[in-house]
């Protein structure tokens, strides 16, 4: 019932901000006489703000067009290498009529970079990804709205999304001989399950895998996400947080935790800053500083989009990962697809390096969670085992934003390069009437 009293209060909402936007361009249009009034600048950015808390916010694109390789200009063509009911494998594919640059991008390692679904797109890892292109071959797991998903496609487990994992990570070794693996936040402790499945039925695992600030261990310096999860049961979740999906949607029907109930808890953990950034922006818009205000509205787009998540997944993740802590416990067995019980094991990695990336202000994964991988992986040497933490930056700081390109980055890109392997490199494609390959 919540869930369609929103719907019906965004659909209601949704002519005046759109009213409001016409408004604020009708106040600020250089045309009209009374623009440049103190009045009219002060109504256009008032309209302007009413505007932006009152829109929908749907999924933002990547929109990567080009990055820079070795000084070099490369275009970069986005697709959907495999689609999955509630996940598309995309891949950024390298273009260039460059040979030099060229031999350099087929010579570029392979990198699954797994994104949260934990009520964000994938497209919060935008920075992550571009910074990653210019040495590597990018493929991410672009999670989809659980609202999206019809019910005919059944329930998505926690299980499911370790068996995703496996099944991305055999498409990349499938094409290159092997690949390095990257989760941040929420995936690192299904990834972490995915590769111990792989390794302790003796399948080949990556490389590397890098794991940057997530709940591999939530028993560690507890964060107010990890208070919540264990201030309550799973009943009290499974009766307050979920609900089904509006008849107006695909996946009708489906039980979901909303994703304007995580945005809710996201704000509701920083109510003062958003407060505040928001005023910062209507000072902004009066001032006429263009360039904070379209910062302040790259940010908001990004971090107001939303999706929904299947309860079956939710409830599960919120179980096994903040409740029985059953990873470090050694008590999780996840279903594969065949339908048999596997115990996740970590201590069976031993061909994978590991390197594990903490925020020294991550407000929602605390210090040492992450850290804590080092101690269950004790199969993997030690000489192939490393850690960082990063002075000065929070969740968000290692993965995203200056911390993230001029720190984080080049200690990613030293590890992956340390531990290369004969792989079989994808072959060019070349178009007849044109020189220009891909990579």
């Amino acid at each position: 019932m919540l869930y369609t009293l929103y719907e019906a209060q965004r659909s209601l909402m949704e002519p005046f901000a759109e009213l409001a936007q016409v408004t604020s361009k009708m106040f600020s249009n250089p045309q009209t006489a009374f623009s440049q009034t103190a009045m009219a600048q002060r109504m256009a950015a008032g309209y302007d703000l009413m505007y932006r808390l009152g829109k929908d916010y749907e999924k933002p694109r990547f929109g990567i067009a080009t990055v820079k390789v070795d000084g070099v200009e490369v275009a970069i063509h986005e697709r959907i290498e495999v689609d999955k009911p509630f996940c598309e494998l995309r891949r950024f594919k390298r273009f260039s009529d460059d040979p030099p640059t060229l031999a350099t991008l087929k010579e570029q390692p392979a990198v699954l970079i797994v994104a949260p679904l934990s009520g964000h797109y994938a497209t919060l890892l935008r920075d992550t990804v571009r910074t990653m292109l210019s040495g590597h071959k990018v493929y991410i797991t672009d999670w989809k709205n659980a609202r999206l998903v019809p019910t005919s496609e059944g329930e998505f487990h926690l299980d499911d999304y370790v068996n995703y994992v496996q099944e991305f990570i055999r498409h990349l070794q499938s094409k290159y001989g092997n690949c390095h693996v990257m989760s941040v936040c929420q995936p690192t402790v299904p990834v972490l399950a995915a590769i111990s499945l792989m390794a302790s039925r003796g399948e080949k695992t990556p490389l590397t895998m890098t794991m940057m600030g997530g709940p591999i261990d939530a028993r560690r310096s507890p964060t107010a996400v990890n208070n919540l999860a264990t201030r309550h049961s799973l009943d009290w979740f499974r009766n307050n947080v979920i609900y089904r999906v509006p008849e107006k949607f695909p996946g009708a029907g489906r039980l979901v935790y909303p994703g304007f109930m995580q945005h809710s808890g996201f704000v509701a953990m920083n109510p003062d800053r958003h407060a505040m950034s928001h005023y910062d922006y209507f000072k902004d818009l009066m001032r006429g500083d263009d360039a904070s205000a379209e910062a302040h509205r790259k940010f908001y787009d990004e971090y107001n989009a939303v999706l929904d998540m299947d309860a079956a997944y939710y409830l599960e993740t919120i179980e096994i990962v903040f409740q029985t802590f059953g990873l470090v416990n050694g008590t999780w067995e996840v279903r594969s697809p065949e339908g048999q019980l596997e115990p996740v094991r970590p201590q069976d990695i031993r061909q994978t390096a590991l390197l594990t990336i903490e925020g020294e202000l991550d407000d929602i994964s605390g210090s040492g969670q992450t850290e804590a991988a080092q101690d269950i992986c004790s199969g993997i040497p030690k000489a192939n085992r490393s850690h960082y933490e990063v002075t000065g930056a929070g969740h968000y700081g290692i993965f995203s934003g200056r911390r993230w390109r001029e720190l984080v980055y080049p200690r990613v890109r030293d590890f992956i390069l340390a531990h290369p392997a004969a792989t079989r490199q994808e072959a060019g494609t070349a178009n007849t009437g044109t020189k220009r390959q891909a990579a």
